[in-house]
This record gives structure tokens, sequence and C-alpha cells, in this order.
């Protein structure tokens, strides 16, 4: 009886994590220590949990790139699609990266795993006149704080930001004077970004109201971008559902988001002459390739352009 019992108990204990679970778990932590975005380690933690309980029980050395490329069947098998397969491997890359820096093991397995091949699609990309319809004029009747959201498409557009880096901004970043705004982009990294009269303007337009919102609610704020409800920083998911409700308001597609106008930014300013090596620059990238993704989309437009107006083209 005391045996039952005892099995009964032991049953109902615990187990002790495995070697990948806790390894896995200190990757997460040092993930928040080099200030990586809460929805970054959140998506993480969710594809090296499908990770984990995969391998099971197994250690480092029992996991080889058959392993891997054995994980990534499973993930299509249960429905996941190449975009999120793609990107579950590259989360395990990085945390092998991360083993090997802690000197846990001594080869990325994941490296010898080809990355799924993704079907290359060109983000839609307004056009100027699009772009000109959606800013020119009043904003719509059912912007909560029309001089506020005005700010939110004058800064996307106008100077290319992330929708982060957007929220980030505090009222020390912006040098009037000077038309720059002080940006601070991902890995710490900050940059001067310019802007033109069409973003001053409206600045000078919200300050005087945000300040007067904050004095009611007995409140004071570094952030430039506050909410009505009680003066607080903006957060991503707002600015997401402010631009699109206004954009949907003023006949753009539903499907237009704070990122999309970081995209018309890029490719208005190359199909308008300007370096590729300056876009780069004010859009932050680290490397020029990911600039060059802009010759594609200015290359379409061109391409329809071409199209639609020669006479050998048709």
């Amino acid at each position: 009886m005391e045996d039952r019992h005892e099995r009964e108990g032991s049953a109902r204990m615990p187990q002790s994590r495995t070697e990948v679970e806790r390894a896995v778990d200190q990757f997460l932590r040092s993930l928040g220590e080099r200030n990586a975005s809460p929805h970054t380690r959140k998506a993480y933690g969710r594809d090296l949990a499908r990770f984990s309980q995969y391998v099971g029980a197994r250690n480092w050395r029992d996991i080889d790139h058959l392993t891997v490329r054995s994980f990534l069947s499973h993930l299509y098998e249960t429905g996941l699609s190449k975009t999120s397969v793609a990107r579950s491997l590259a989360v395990v890359r990085s945390l092998y990266r991360w083993l090997a820096q802690e000197e846990i093991v001594d080869q990325n397995p994941a490296a010898l795993v080809s990355t799924p091949k993704l079907p290359k699609k060109l983000p839609r990309v307004p056009t100027m006149e699009e772009m000109s319809h959606l800013l020119d004029g009043e904003m719509p009747e059912i912007a909560a704080f029309p001089e506020r959201d005005r700010v939110l498409f004058e800064l996307l557009y106008g100077c290319g930001i992330r929708n982060s880096e957007l929220i980030g901004i505090n009222l020390d970043d912006i040098r009037l004077r000077d038309e720059v705004i002080l940006i601070r982009g991902k890995g710490k990294k900050q940059r001067y970004v310019p802007f033109g009269d069409s973003v001053k303007i409206a600045l000078a337009r919200y300050l005087p109201l945000r300040q007067q919102l904050l004095a009611v609610r007995g409140k004071s704020s570094h952030a430039l971008l506050i909410n009505r409800r009680d003066g607080g920083r903006l957060t991503t998911r707002s600015v997401g559902r402010i631009i699109k409700r206004l954009a949907v308001a003023k006949g753009l597609p539903p499907d237009l988001h704070p990122h999309t106008l970081r995209h018309a930014f890029g490719t208005h300013l190359l199909e308008q002459g300007a370096d590729l090596r300056a876009i780069q620059e004010m859009l932050g990238h680290e490397r020029l390739s990911t600039t060059q993704r802009y010759t594609q989309l200015s290359m379409k437009h061109v391409l329809a352009v071409y199209d639609q107006t020669h006479p050998r083209a048709k």
C-alpha cells in the first residue's frame, strides 16, 4: 500500500528541467539583459518551447543537424507556414550562437540546415499621390486627437522611422533649430534623422495642446506622443490602430500599417533620385543589402509606368 502511495506521490512531483530547457531559460534571460523587446522575447520563447519539447531529454551532444532538420519537418506537419518554420530555424541558430559564446557547445548544427525558400513578396507601397491625399487637408473626423495623429503620420512617412522608434521619441530628442530628431534604433544604436516643414508645422500645432492636456491631467511626461486618456506614452499597438483607422477613412487599403509608411519613405526617396547610402543612413539599416530592397520596389513602379505609357510596351 505504501509503495503505491509513494509511486503516486512521485508521479505528482514536477519533473526536473531538461538540459535544453535550462539553457533556453538562460538564453531568454540574456535577451532581456540585451534590451530585446518584450515582443522579441515572447516570440523567441514560443519557438524555443517547441524546440525543447521536440528534443525532449536529449543533451546537446545528441542533437545534430539531422535532429534540427527533423524538427523543421515536425513543424511543417503541425501546419506551420514556411515563414514560421524559417523564423524558428533562425531562432534556434541564435540560441546556438549564444551557447557557443557561453562555451556550452562547440558547433552549431542549425547552421548546416538550409533555410526554407520563401516566396519573394514585395510589400505594396502607397504612391506619392496617395500619400499626398492622405496627408493633405484635415485629419478625418474620427481622429480622437487630430493634431497628435498628424504628427504620427508626418514622422512615420516624413522620417521613415520604425513604430518602436516613434513611440520612444522624447521632447529633448527634437532639435527644431537643426531640423533633426535623435532616434534610438535597434541594438541601442542612435542616429539623427532630418525632418522638413510638414513635420515642423505639425509639431507646432500639437505641442501646445500636448502641454494643455498634461496640465489638465496634473502630469508631466518626457514622451513626445501621449494618449488623451491619462497622458501616458503611446504604445506601438495604439499607433497601429490609429494609422489603420485614419488611412481607411481617407480611402486607403485596410492593410496599411506604420511599417508601410516606412517603406513608402524609402521607395519615394529612391524614385526621386536620392542616394542609396543616404537612405540607408536615414532608415538606420546596418547593411546596404537591406536598403537595396527599395530598388526592387522602385523598379516595380518604373516597370508599371513603362507598361502603361510606352507605345512599344503594348
